[in-house]
């Protein structure tokens, strides 16, 4: 998103992420997920005040917002950046990694900017967190600003999946077996979207929340979105009701309208229950 001065229109498009920011609050969801890089620099309180003046609507609307850390949030200094963080988001009470426990949904956030390994502090977390999960969570989201899953060129010219991204990979990975949820990850930075399933988990990137557009010149068979498309601007609203989650995607038509408007470009659909009746486990496949 990139929250700061609207007269700064290098790197963040001021227009359309005030725009897309007051359309999500009017969505009026009972919870709003964030990929990161909510400010542009993270230690610049002012980036923080225009992220507060922008986002009005979702404070009025009374949204439970929960957020993840990304690399724009410790620009200008770790410290004052994580500080103002903290400050922006008092429900999650000073963790830089937490869980929300939303009926059968659990949201488990994870920082980018924290070691990652199995043995490291946030990976046992990670590792106790899915060992533990409560018996009705159906749906189990995960975000992380750095992508998990990455096209083929996002890989070859910007070296994702990060070290620390696949250490948490693997450690989902290593509890798909014995986990009663379905799984989607979401994922930012990039700023644009991809979809993808590996072993059975949905792996969303999604950074089109007003930052600089990326362009992707070629997108690998793996990537299940394949609007050519660009820029790709847009938000998710996502629907969880009888075991069944589906997903949309809203993509602003046209960023140099002077009205803005958006349209669905991207749906899926996630149930609990495999065919036949019998249970499904984050392992399994799932179908369009």
């Amino acid at each position: 998103m990139r929250f700061t001065n609207p007269k700064t229109t290098k790197g963040t498009n001021p227009k359309v992420r005030k725009w897309l920011a007051e359309k999500v609050g009017s969505e009026h969801p009972q919870a709003l997920l964030l990929t990161g890089d909510m400010p542009f620099t993270g230690a610049d309180y002012r980036d923080w005040l225009d992220f507060h003046q922008e986002t009005a609507s979702w404070r009025q609307n009374d949204l439970l917002v929960l957020p993840t850390i990304g690399n724009h949030e410790m620009y200008g200094g770790a410290e004052p950046g994580i500080e103002n963080y903290f400050r922006a988001f008092p429900e999650i009470k000073d963790h830089r990694y937490y869980s929300a426990l939303l009926g059968n949904v659990e949201v488990i956030s994870l920082d980018s900017s924290s070691a990652a390994g199995p043995s490291t502090p946030q990976g046992e977390w990670f590792a106790a967190q899915l060992a533990h999960l409560p018996a009705q969570v159906e749906f189990l989201f995960i975000l992380y600003h750095t992508p998990w899953v990455v096209d083929r060129q996002t890989q070859m010219f910007i070296h994702l999946p990060t070290k620390e991204a696949l250490n948490l990979r693997a450690i989902l990975e290593a509890h798909l077996n014995s986990l009663h949820a379905r799984v989607i990850v979401f994922n930012g930075h990039i700023h644009n979207y991809e979809r993808f399933v590996r072993l059975g988990v949905e792996y969303v990137v999604t950074g089109g929340g007003g930052a600089q557009p990326y362009p992707l010149l070629y997108r690998g068979r793996a990537d299940l979105y394949r609007d050519p498309g660009f820029p790709v601007f847009h938000y998710l609203t996502l629907e969880v009701r009888d075991g069944v989650l589906h997903a949309k995607m809203w993509k602003v038509a046209d960023p140099d309208a002077s009205e803005l408007s958006v349209v669905q470009k991207d749906e899926f659909t996630l149930s609990v229950r495999a065919p036949a009746g019998e249970p499904i486990t984050a392992a399994q496949g799932h179908r369009h």
